[in-house]
Formats: structure tokens, C-alpha cells, sequence
């Protein structure tokens, strides 16, 4: 990370560049780019009207906006045909500028290093109220009793807290995967319920949890958690019961 004091008219600005940033940010648009790219491939060969080559072409533009600003594209006026190319001097302008941010305050007794933290403490608390909105589900509320609704609030917090305990553990122990990209991972895990008829009349239960994919069974090794066993069959006798009772 480098850090340059601009100091000018009682206000400063702080210019920032950081390898790590750099090196994400430019990942993450060779890949979107790679995919949009392949995309507007694939939609030259479609046979589409022209109406619908539109609604695919905002599609793919609301998908990766970012990437869509480095190409030149031009749709046909009076037909559903498009053509497209690489904007290399929106390309040169991006590659400059990623990893790279300047920061403006009026804090002009400050370290700049501090002031660079201060920002990412911004960040973080915009990315926490964007995780208890999408992630967490805080919102909507249908309760409408005030206890029920600090009680939904207080349960968000909670599972908050449990997010980004997970966060801070994937750090240390898997650097580059984050809270929301193991719950993925876990989501992919599901609990069924198989009911087997007996000759008796009664049933038989078993709640069993799919087996973990290799790269979950990776991932709990890492954070050190063990499922728990399958749980224990069950027998249901309310059939065999009402059956005695006739």
C-alpha cells in the first residue's frame, strides 16, 4: 500500500494505491469482459427480432456494466443485426486507474495512513448494511407489534454477528473466500425427510442431510467443524394405534 499527502487550501487529498486492489479489481474485469465478450458471440448467432436483441443486449449491459463501458457496440437501426469492438483507449483509462483512489477531506492534521482506514471503515459499514438488507433478509418486516419487531431486529443483528465471526475465520484460514461465498457453499447442503411405509400399518422416518461436496468437506476441515451424526430414525404407531382401535 502506498500512501501520497496532496495537501491544498486547508483541505487535503490523499492519494492511494494498493497491489492487492490493483490485482483484484483487474480479475474481476478480465473475467466480466471474458463473459460479455463470449455473450455478444453467441447473441450475433441467435435469430432474434430486433425487440428482443435489444432486451438480451440490456440483459448482458445490466450484468456487467463496468465491462460494457470498455466496448463499442452498435445496433442496426432497421434491423436485428450488432456489431461490437474493444475500446482500447476506455481500457488504458481503466487499467490506470484501478487499485488506485484519491480521498478528499478537510482533516488536514491527520495521518494519511489514518485516513485511508477511516475510509475503509466506510466501506465496511456500507457492506454491513448491504449484507443485512440482501444476505440477512432484515427487511421486509411484516410484524407489527414493537417487541416482535426489535425481536426480528435483534435476531438479524445476531446472525450479523455470527457473519462476520465466519469472515474474520475465513481470513486467517482461507484468504480470498468470503462469509458470503462459504454460505453458498453451504447452501448447496439440504435436509430431506424419507418416509418408508411399513407392512404394519405404521412408518418410518429418516431425516438425513446430504453428504458435503469435496470443496465443503475441504472447507469445514479448514474451520475445524464436524457435522453431526444423521439423526436417529423414527417410528410413527398413530396409524397401527387407530387401526387396534377399529
Amino acid at each position: 500500500m502506498k500512501v501520497k499527502l496532496l495537501p491544498e487550501d486547508n483541505e487535503l487529498y490523499v492519494f492511494t494505491e494498493s497491489l492487492d486492489r490493483i490485482a483484484k479489481e483487474r480479475s474481476m474485469r478480465r473475467r466480466q469482459l471474458k463473459w460479455l465478450w463470449a455473450r455478444l458471440a453467441q447473441l450475433q448467432t441467435m435469430e432474434l427480432t430486433r425487440d428482443a436483441l435489444l432486451m438480451k443486449l440490456g440483459s448482458a449491459q445490466s450484468k456487467v456494466p463496468a465491462a460494457w463501458r470498455l466496448l463499442d457496440v452498435k445496433v442496426e437501426k432497421n434491423a436485428a443485426a450488432f456489431t461490437y469492438r474493444l475500446n482500447r483507449k476506455k481500457l488504458k483509462q481503466v487499467r490506470r486507474r484501478e487499485g488506485r483512489y484519491l480521498l478528499h477531506t478537510n482533516l488536514t492534521g491527520t495521518d494519511p495512513v489514518k485516513l485511508w482506514n477511516y475510509y475503509l471503515q466506510l466501506v465496511q459499514v456500507e457492506e454491513a448494511f448491504r449484507t443485512l438488507k440482501s444476505d440477512l433478509a432484515i427487511r421486509p418486516i411484516f410484524h407489527q407489534d414493537q417487541a416482535r419487531i426489535e425481536a426480528h431486529v435483534f435476531v438479524a443483528f445476531l446472525a450479523y454477528r455470527l457473519y462476520v465471526t465466519l469472515g474474520r475465520q475465513l481470513k486467517g484460514l482461507a484468504p480470498g473466500l468470503t462469509a458470503r461465498s462459504a454460505l453458498e457453499k453451504f447452501a448447496a447442503m439440504q435436509m430431506v425427510d424419507v418416509k418408508i411405509p411399513t407392512t404394519d400399518g405404521r412408518g418410518l422416518l429418516l431425516t438425513r442431510y446430504t453428504q458435503p461436496e469435496p470443496e465443503l468437506e475441504l472447507l469445514l476441515e479448514r474451520l475445524r467443524l464436524t457435522l453431526p451424526a444423521q439423526p436417529p430414525p423414527e417410528i410413527s404407531v398413530a396409524q397401527s394405534a387407530s387401526a387396534t382401535r377399529l
